[in-house]
């Protein structure tokens, strides 16, 4: 009984707001795994007829449990029998480990970053992780603020006084029968880790150096980018990293789990799906419909020299746009005297090429929240891809109506080249 109540319990929260509940499940359907949120469902509500499935989970004639609405309408819900999802891991492997697979990456000058609103980070795999932010002062000279969340090289007490670091090897973790997993997007992923420590000292915990964890995620299309830094306690530090180089090895592999379906026939002359629920379904379609302003409700669109919009087109109402910013040269380089324009990055062969470009759009629309013009940093990166007319586009909004865009494109990488020390670029119209 205990067996059968655990399995009808996933129905039971699936379904909600039942007070009764009678169900019949067979006494040959054994094998089944313990309730795990882990697993999706998704329930059905076909007609009297329909023709169940013949790929992904079977089903029983017999393997059904009988659900009571708090209305009294019955549904007959079919069960799917679930299978473990390891088929794919069944065969012995006797490849690379994952630390093997990443080795050349880690003996690579091989630097990712993530421009957020303040702070750069920047991780060298199998090197350092180290954030930054730099400004511009008085004289034109550039000021540096940066932390050293975590590095493989460390001072040893005989050459504290020469300043010579003594760096450590990227050593393989203690294989385990199944790797450790963590929330990427919503999907539970099996990660290889990389503890750096000998971090800057962190002044809130006693002088301990700062320690990073960077977690190397499978998968097939990426380029070693940052997908995400935290800081889970104080100075200890997070870094999920999407590589394609460990797809190599089976366990590592992103497995996305399939829904099951369950299937609840009306019965006794009840609703297709109880009333409640459909009712319910109305009431959030309502509300899905976005208001005058939300996250993702609204487009970018960037004129390169002209201006930024953010704009919404709707059938009824029509494009409701608002500009965000507006360029003029004078503003810009007024606005590049205090800040850093053009920062650089130094290639493995030891040629410095501009990595980012900064451009300052001001006298956008006039915000409600503070009575002053919108005013946008565009901030243009080169970023490498396979595709060579990838964009990528973000925005931010650090304070209320003071924007970041950031566009990053390998087709762009040629153009930062030609950029002066304001960020002026020599590009035709």
């Amino acid at each position: 009984l205990a067996e059968a109540m655990d399995r009808t319990r996933l129905l039971f929260v699936l379904f909600g707001g039942l007070s009764e509940l009678c169900c019949h499940v067979s006494a040959n359907r054994g094998g089944s795994p313990s309730f795990s949120d882990e697993i999706p469902f998704k329930i059905n509500w076909p007609g009297d007829e329909f023709t169940l499935p013949t790929s992904g989970a079977l089903y029983k004639d017999d393997d059904f449990v009988i659900m009571t609405t708090t209305e009294k309408e019955k549904y007959k819900c079919l069960l799917p029998s679930l299978s473990n999802g390891d088929d794919d891991d069944v065969k012995e492997y006797a490849g690379p480990t994952p630390g093997d697979l990443l080795d050349p990456l880690f003996k690579q000058s091989s630097c990712s970053y993530r421009i957020e609103s303040y702070w750069t980070y920047e991780v060298c795999h199998g090197k350092h992780v180290r954030q930054y932010h730099e400004e511009k002062e008085t004289g034109q000279q550039i000021k540096l603020q940066e932390y050293v969340l975590g590095s493989m090289t460390k001072k040893t007490e005989s050459s504290t006084t020469s300043g010579t670091e003594t760096a450590e090897k990227v050593e393989e973790t203690k294989p385990k029968s199944e790797p450790e997993k963590e929330n990427v997007e919503g999907q539970l992923a099996p990660y290889y880790p990389v503890l750096m420590g000998h971090g800057t000292a962190c002044v809130l915990k006693q002088n301990t150096p700062r320690s990073t964890n960077v977690l190397y995620v499978c998968h097939p299309e990426a380029k070693h980018e940052i997908l995400s830094i935290a800081e889970v306690t104080t100075c200890e530090y997070e870094v999920v990293v999407l590589t394609h180089l460990i797809c190599a090895h089976p366990k590592y592999r992103f497995k996305s789990s399939p829904v099951n379906a369950i299937f609840c026939q009306a019965l006794s002359g009840s609703p297709l799906q109880p009333h409640s629920l459909s009712q319910m379904n109305r009431e959030q379609e309502q509300l899905l419909k976005p208001p005058f302003t939300g996250v993702g409700w609204w487009k970018y669109e960037f004129c390169y020299g002209k201006h930024v919009h953010q704009y919404h087109e709707d059938k009824e109402q029509g494009k409701n746009m608002v500009v965000v910013g507006s360029w003029n040269t004078e503003e810009h380089l007024e606005w590049a005297q205090k800040n850093v324009a053009r920062s650089y990055q130094l290639k493995n062969d030891g040629v410095q090429k501009v990595k980012l470009v900064s451009h300052f759009y001001g006298h956008g629309d006039v915000c409600d929240m503070t009575g002053k013009p919108r005013q946008v940093i565009v901030k243009l990166k080169c970023k490498e891809s396979e595709s060579p007319h990838a964009v990528t586009v973000y925005m931010l909004e650090p304070q209320t109506c003071q924007y970041v865009l950031g566009v990053e494109s390998p087709v762009i990488c040629q153009i930062l080249d030609t950029a002066d020390e304001k960020g002026l670029l020599s590009v035709s119209s």
